[in-house]
């Protein structure tokens, strides 16, 4: 039987067309042409617009791509005004990541093709997800923001929230002695994994669908539509710079770090959401990152209440601002004031624009609902069992955390587009984020780490991480 994946250079899943009794078969990871081809007989209806909304998708990732040559310690590259897979392809031919830009060219241009959706009234026990499915360009940094590596047209079109499904979880009964992890030993698998760990592993047994979900921004983490816990799935689908399982470490560390932090955050306006429940199932090779699932508590609303990812705020809420200086100002002693907090408590969340949410009333942000524990670092003097990479002593990758993601990324994003479409002084909105982190010096004055993605992708290991600086916006204001 064929492996659940062949990875090409720099661990990329790649695809072949395979003849099937004289019959084409679609083409994982497809570039522009080939989903434009493939699109004619999936969708028709969308050909014309995918044609209208390819433009402007190689015009994006082109311009992600000049953000990294600008940056990142990439040598020898040299920006052009060019189709970003020639770019891609000049500057490093041979590597799997040409293919990754191409299929991320050709995945934005069919997410706004089909792009559609109005938000959902504040009350709705699935307004979650479907806010999150109004997401259309992905990574607002990463070249690759839109690459679905594996996946066929008729994939992405069936499994990726930009189309707004709404698809089943398979659960597969797993023998006792061969689970690991908290919850009872059924693996919720997304169906697109399914199909191929059950031809796998014929000990196995499909024990049926769950009740309907739909895809959050991740793609592999769903939500019931009728509420409930979240359930994050493992599936060998390299979207950015990784393959999106579940690490045998987060399997152990979700429920443990989730009751310390329930703790060390209980006086701040950040409301971690929890991972309450975990399991892996154990194969030749151990509990198998790529046969687990985690499983996180819903968000807790009140009347009137909705929540909303930040990093889509800024794409699709921000027209709700009437006065951007207090819109910041209340966010700042909501999110950027208490993540400094945490940190001189010896804790770092990585509060980028997916895993941090703003809950609105009104229009006004009146609290932060945190989520997904893994890129969470903390001290070792807090004396937590965890595994992997999760604990340092180094406080200096505690504040990189921190000021990478929320200051860096999120305050940098906020800022720039209250700028931009409120004609909002961006010296007076950084002096707000400022005044916030009084006591913390060198969030103030250090220059703004940000994560160099596309180094990130070229490297020999993709996970490593690799950083670029910035000048501090807020050092005048110290």
């Amino acid at each position: 039987m064929a492996p659940l994946a062949r990875h090409g250079p720099g661990g990329t899943i790649r695809g072949d067309r395979r003849d099937n009794g004289g019959v084409p078969q679609p083409i994982p990871t497809a570039d522009p042409a080939q989903t434009r081809a493939e699109l004619a007989g999936l969708r028709p209806d969308l050909v014309e617009r995918y044609d209208a909304a390819l433009p402007g998708a190689r015009a994006a990732v082109l311009n992600r791509l000049r953000l990294a040559i600008e940056r990142e310690p990439l040598p020898g590259a040299v920006y052009t005004e060019m189709d970003p897979v020639e770019l891609a392809a000049r500057l490093w031919p041979g590597t799997a990541f040409v293919a990754e830009i191409a299929n991320s060219v050709a995945n934005l241009a069919l997410a706004r093709a089909d792009a559609a959706g109005a938000v959902p009234e504040p009350g709705d026990p699935d307004g979650l997800g479907k806010i999150e499915q109004l997401e259309v360009d992905g990574h607002p940094l990463h070249p690759c923001c839109r690459t679905r590596g594996g996946m066929t047209v008729a994939d992405v079109l069936a499994y990726a929230p930009e189309h707004r499904p709404v698809i089943r979880l398979r659960r597969l009964r797993v023998p006792a002695e061969r689970w690991h992890g908290t919850a009872q030993p059924v693996l919720y698998a997304h169906p697109w994994q399914a199909a191929r760990l059950l031809r796998h592993y014929p000990w196995l047994t499909d024990a049926g669908p769950t009740r309907p979900m739909r895809p959050l921004m991740s793609l592999r983490t769903v939500a019931p539509v009728s509420g409930g816990p979240h359930i994050k799935t493992a599936v060998d689908v390299q979207m950015t710079s990784a393959m999106r399982t579940v690490s045998p470490a987060a399997v152990h560390n979700g429920p443990v770090l989730s009751a310390f932090l329930a703790g060390i955050t209980a006086d701040l306006p950040i409301d971690v959401l929890a991972e309450t429940e975990a399991g892996a199932v154990i194969t030749e090779d151990g509990p198998d990152r790529r046969l687990a699932h985690l499983v996180r508590r819903a968000p807790r609303l009140g009347p009137g209440e909705q929540a909303v990812p930040l990093g889509l705020f800024v794409s699709r809420f921000l027209h709700t601002v009437d006065d951007p200086y207090e819109w910041l100002s209340i966010l700042t002693a909501l999110l950027f004031t208490p993540l400094a907090t945490l940190l001189g408590r010896g804790v770092a969340l990585e509060a980028h624009g997916q895993n941090t949410l703003v809950v609105l009333r009104d229009r006004r942000p009146v609290r932060i609902l945190y989520r997904d524990l893994g890129g969470v670092r903390v001290h070792r003097r807090l004396g937590l069992d965890l595994h992997g990479d999760l604990l340092t002593d180094d406080p200096a990758v505690l504040r990189t955390k921190v000021a990478a993601a929320a200051l860096g990324t999120v305050a940098g994003q906020l800022v720039g587009a209250f700028a931009d479409r409120h004609g909002a002084e961006p010296d007076r909105l950084w002096a707000i984020v400022a005044a916030g982190l009084r006591g913390f010096p060198e969030l103030l004055t250090a220059p703004l780490p940000i994560k160099a993605t596309t180094a990130m992708r070229l490297a020999a290991d993709p996970l490593d991480d690799i950083w670029t600086y910035q000048p501090n916006p807020m050092a005048v204001h110290a």
